[in-house]
């Protein structure tokens, strides 16, 4: 399938069967594809954990309103973003991008030091907000990957971000929960959904030309 008609297939699936296991191939393309996403800056100010314990599989799902396709899918992706940019952190991530292009660019360090300058100054929540939205461009890449592996997946932030962090002791590791993204397949028997024609705003409402 092209892109659109991916597009088309992928919806937010209800109920997934728990049944059948996503391949760890098809985990690891996807997963590969979230961290190849662009962020702000190249920094990636965020992780992915990949929940696959049964346990922490039913604790996440009483913190999320009990949504099913957590437990009933087979993996579940964490979205985790930094909770603070630090000095460290962003010199981190430019020492690496120095590392993999094998050269240093005056004027790449020249940003290394305004980046630091208007970061670290900021309050930790400003800092994690800005991070937490690189993190959905994560999963959107995710999400289309998924579809591109014939993988279902459901985007999710009705959870209790303290709650998440806790069971996976993500403050610990400087992160802060910010979305969920169960993968399976879709019970197509049983979803009330998937039978429903997609329901977006016409082109011409969605999209002005000035």
């Amino acid at each position: 399938m092209d892109l659109q008609q991916l597009c088309h297939w992928r919806y937010a699936t209800k109920k997934m069967d728990p049944a059948k296991a996503v391949p760890d191939d098809k985990v690891a393309n996807i997963l590969e594809i979230a961290r190849l996403a662009p962020t702000s800056s190249g920094l990636q100010p965020y992780e992915v954990l990949l929940v696959t314990d049964t346990a922490l599989r039913e604790r996440i799902r009483a913190a999320a309103n009990g949504q099913a396709q957590i437990t009933d899918g087979s993996h579940l992706l964490v979205f985790a973003a930094w909770d603070n940019y630090s000095t460290e952190r962003i010199n981190q991530a430019f020492d690496r991008t120095n590392a993999d292009r094998g050269v240093t660019i005056p004027g790449w360090e020249d940003y290394r030091q305004r980046l630091l300058a208007l970061y670290t100054p900021r309050s930790a929540e400003v800092n994690f907000e800005h991070a937490a939205r690189q993190a959905y461009i994560g999963l959107g890449f995710a999400l289309m990957a998924a579809a591109n592996e014939g993988v279902d997946s459901t985007p999710m932030e009705g959870f209790d971000p303290a709650a998440v962090d806790a069971i996976l002791d993500l403050r610990a590791k400087g992160l802060r929960s910010v979305l969920l993204m169960p993968l399976g397949y879709r019970d197509a028997d049983h979803d009330w959904l998937v039978k429903l024609n997609k329901s977006r705003r016409p082109i011409a409402e969605f999209v002005h030309k000035v």
